[in-house]
């Protein structure tokens, strides 16, 4: 058997943005939330593919239904959201926490998130507002980092301390002037999160607006995701609200201990 060094192995490991399926994706994540439709020149200047390639590849991602044609332009297929769709964990998560999500809803009349983990963010699996809600910042689908967002800090602090280190690694970024970039105090919020079972952050997405988030558990007590309300801080009722959010998340609890 033929040893190859580990530092030869790297070097010979091809490229994975190099290959057919590394540019399909740059391709396909070139599409930002706000893009309706990219032309061309878009999608070579986003992915970093050379023309030739993105026009042959988008040609074929149109065939099969990824991408579709908008006159000049292109657009996300709505064969991919059938494809997520399949997603049967993500999709299950959704079930099971809607009918509190909107309980949730009618007791606050604030927005209602529900997120998971993914890298070191979150995402969006459901999100429901009222008529006065938050329409931006988040959206389904949308990612928010974990240290500044309060399903984030909910998970963070029952996650191993090796992720906490990640996100400490990839930097604190400010989003508003109250955004929390000190790994010290960082530490401190989420021990304490750890203890009382819900999190908070205020102002630390946006100004004017807070949020409390509570962990949600499956089956074996394994963390599943995080459930929120989001408001403007002059109308949290954090007694009320966290209250509500508790007897939600432990709902969610119970429900998916035995549907996953």
């Amino acid at each position: 058997m033929t040893v190859v060094p580990i530092d030869q192995a790297v070097r010979t490991c091809p490229d994975p943005m190099n290959s057919v399926l590394g540019k399909v994706r740059s391709i396909l994540e070139a599409f930002t939330a706000d893009d309706d439709s990219l032309s061309l020149a878009d999608l070579v200047r986003r992915s970093g593919v050379a023309k030739a390639t993105v026009h042959r590849l988008s040609q074929e991602l149109v065939a099969w239904g990824l991408l579709e044609r908008a006159g000049c332009n292109y657009r996300l297929g709505l064969r991919l959201f059938e494809i997520g769709q399949r997603v049967r964990r993500q999709r299950i998560l959704r079930e099971v926490a809607q009918p509190y999500m909107e309980d949730l809803l009618l007791a606050t009349r604030e927005t209602i998130h529900f997120a998971i983990h993914d890298g070191l963010d979150v995402v969006y699996l459901e999100k429901i507002l009222p008529h006065r809600g938050l329409s931006e910042e988040s959206r389904v689908a949308g990612r928010l980092p974990l240290y500044c967002t309060a399903t984030g800090k909910a998970i963070l602090a029952h996650s191993p301390g090796s992720l906490f280190g990640e996100v400490v690694r990839s930097g604190l970024k400010p989003f508003t002037r109250h955004t929390i970039t000190s790994p010290g105090r960082l530490r401190t919020q989420l021990d304490r999160v750890h203890e009382q079972g819900i999190a908070t952050e205020a102002e630390e997405v946006r100004l004017g607006y807070m949020s409390m988030a509570v962990p949600v558990f499956g089956r074996q007590n394994t963390l599943a995701g995080a459930l929120s309300i989001t408001a403007p801080t002059y109308r949290v009722d954090a007694i009320a609200h966290a209250s509500a959010l508790r007897t939600a998340g432990l709902g969610i609890s119970r429900s998916l201990r035995s549907a996953l």
